[in-house]
């Protein structure tokens, strides 16, 4: 008995490898990419969320090869705008319901075309943008309509490494990782 069982594609790495040759820019969703997801409330009202010190290196990487940074988030955090300051992210946008039109605006602003931006979602409000950029990735933990239509799956999930996962690999199309790495060799 056969039933049908949508599976996503398996991740194209040399396609990847091809589609991030043009990349000058890398945009991210936060929570599940950045973050693991979860949500952690205090007392005060506060939120909480965890970052992966390897993303923040790869984000570091691309910033000395020259590549921008940024988050595209529906949601809005004090926790997030640090993050991002910290790792001189070009474009912050938080609280943004509609991620279409923050990326229409940065498109405007910085002068690329589609086809030079990447973009990292895991969920359903990525969706609309992961169809329009020249390269479309989604962690481990992405939902199964994200990973039908990304052209490279990572390995790591969202908060777990999955962004710097990313920046290698856009690196390495970019012919950039090598000489990147022998500045922190002896």
């Amino acid at each position: 008995m056969s039933h049908s069982c949508s599976l996503p594609p398996a991740p194209n790495r040399q396609q990847a490898l091809t589609r991030g040759k043009d990349i000058k820019l890398l945009l991210l969703d936060v929570d599940g990419v950045l973050t693991d997801g979860n949500l952690l409330y205090t007392g005060s009202s506060e939120e909480s969320k965890s970052f992966h010190t390897q993303d923040g290196f790869g984000i570091r990487l691309m910033h000395e090869a020259g590549i921008d940074v940024g988050v595209i988030t529906a949601r809005k955090s004090k926790v997030v705008q640090r993050r991002a300051a910290e790792l001189k992210m070009r474009y912050i946008y938080q609280g943004t319901a509609n991620k279409n039109s923050a990326f229409t605006e940065i498109i405007s602003d910085s002068g690329l075309q589609p086809f030079e931006v990447a973009y990292m979602g895991d969920d359903w409000l990525d969706l609309a943008l992961l169809q329009q950029v020249g390269l479309a990735v989604t962690p481990a933990n992405g939902v199964i309509e994200v990973k039908e239509i990304a052209h490279y799956v990572t390995k790591r999930k969202g908060g777990h490494g999955a962004v710097r996962e990313c920046c290698d690999l856009i690196l390495e199309a970019r012919n950039l990782l090598t000489d990147l790495l022998q500045k922190y060799k002896i």
